[in-house]
């Protein structure tokens, strides 16, 4: 049977701790220090609530400052999700204030509870229910149809998710036409992404009534919103071998005194980003299965438009991968074929998410020179995938291929629906733009020989 939490010997406590495997005896030490004095309030209520939360709160603000005890509470918060998990509880007071309130994050429920007003600051944090709207039903449905087709449809359910919130904090439109519901929602904000959101809303919501009543009148759409969107994208920065090779020489001697395996780790992922193309999401999927050491292939699945693709890879970046699953199992992590690739000591999952691997390869890129310490100018993470497809154009015009018969099969790599989405990421460089003009010269001009043909 489970043991039930509190327990008055604090085994719990222990055994969560021991797990953590905390190296410092300063991050032990603050650990133990938090989840006992949330014991000692705890033990005086009866049932765990959000009277708990706020008692301690109140105990903990005489030893720390506001801010450090805001830091605390993620402890707590890891604790909470620790024992709901091994039923040491029945729920957890965070998490359910937090879906009471219709947010993601227990950060804002934690701020609200420090305040002089717990109940008004939990009030004003509390959002619109989703799809509670006049139009919500509507809307919910849609989603619904479209994901039973096969579709994700992700950015489209959250860009209808917005409406639906403007619809609810707005009530006095719910009564309106939908014109009007329309022009009050594109005045809402003047930013041209906004733009381009409405009208993509208005495809969407005549999409809908058509399904429903087949006799609406169909929509003309107005490209030009999309279009002032794509003016202001950034052009991407396409890095060239030189910059490629800096950034290796960094990633392998990337700082890293408490992950030793971390360079290492960082390397292969720089690697398999520029020659395989691959994207964020995708690298942080991989699994040691995934790698095929004999054929010299990895899988790569389910990502993207639902689409799974065995890509080959050159020697010397299986070379590469060789030797990162021998440094990964000397430092002992799992065999399991389920097991990340890309594994790490810390955390439950031991598995780096998205967000870390773009965090960690920014800070190559910034400790390359390529890109400012702070900020968001300058190269991204997935320029390496733009890169990968110019430069693969480039040789394939210095070998005397022409790449309009190749790019099919680089669609096909890059995991696109089809070469339209591959036609994207053709930047045109200095140098493509010089070997076109080549091949244009070696093949094409002849064409326009008008003098040969009247002489034939």
């Amino acid at each position: 049977m489970t043991a039930r939490w509190p327990d008055p010997d604090r085994t719990i406590i222990d055994r969560y701790l021991a797990g953590l495997g905390l190296r410092s005896m300063k991050s032990r030490t603050c650990y133990r220090q938090v989840l006992h004095s949330f014991q000692d309030v705890a033990e005086h209520h009866s049932e765990l609530g959000q009277d708990v939360l706020v008692a301690w709160l109140r105990v903990s603000a005489e030893c720390w400052a506001a801010t450090t005890l805001l830091h605390r509470t993620r402890i707590v918060d890891r604790f909470l999700d620790h024992l709901l998990h091994t039923e040491a509880i029945d729920r957890n007071p965070v998490t359910t204030l937090r879906d009471a309130c219709n947010i993601k994050q227990c950060m804002p429920v934690w701020r609200a509870l420090a305040s002089r007003d717990p109940k008004k600051a939990l009030a004003e944090l509390r959002r619109p229910r989703p799809f509670g709207s006049v139009l919500g039903e509507v809307l919910a449905e849609h989603i619904a149809l479209m994901r039973n087709r096969g579709y994700k449809y992700t950015s489209q359910s959250a860009r209808l998710l917005r409406f639906d919130r403007f619809l609810q904090l707005n009530p006095a439109l719910q009564e309106q036409p939908i014109e009007v519901i329309l022009e009050h929602w594109a005045a809402a904000k003047s930013t041209r992404n906004h733009a381009a959101e409405c009208e993509n809303l208005r495809r969407v919501l005549t999409k809908i009534f058509r399904h429903r009543d087949p006799s609406i009148p169909s929509r003309r759409p107005d490209p030009r919103p999309q279009k002032d969107v794509v003016k202001q994208w950034r052009k991407p920065h396409i890095y060239s071998p030189a910059d490629i090779r800096r950034m290796l020489d960094v990633a392998r001697s990337y700082p890293s005194p408490r992950s030793p395996l971390r360079p290492l780790t960082i390397y292969t992922m720089l690697v398999l980003a520029y020659c395989a193309g691959l994207r964020r999401g995708e690298l942080a999927r991989l699994d040691l299965g995934d790698i095929d050491l004999q054929s010299g292939t990895i899988t790569v699945r389910q990502t993207k438009f639902f689409k799974t693709r065995i890509l080959p890879l050159p020697a010397s970046v299986m070379a590469e991968l060789r030797a990162y699953i021998k440094a990964r199992r000397r430092a002992g992590a799992s065999q399991d074929p389920c097991s990340s690739l890309f594994w790490h000591e810390q955390g439950r999952t031991r598995r780096y998410t998205p967000e870390m691997i773009t965090w960690l390869l920014t800070n190559v890129i910034r400790r390359a020179g390529l890109k400012p310490l702070q900020g968001r100018t300058g190269p991204r993470v997935h320029d390496l995938r733009h890169s990968m497809v110019v430069n693969r154009i480039l040789e394939w015009y210095k070998a005397g291929i022409n790449p309009q018969d190749r790019l099919p099969f680089l669609a096909t790599y890059l995991g696109h629906r089809d070469i339209n989405s591959t036609l994207v990421y053709i930047t045109v460089t200095q140098d493509l733009l010089h070997h076109a003009s080549e091949r244009f010269r070696a093949v094409g001009a002849p064409c326009l020989d008008l003098g040969r043909e009247v002489r034939s």
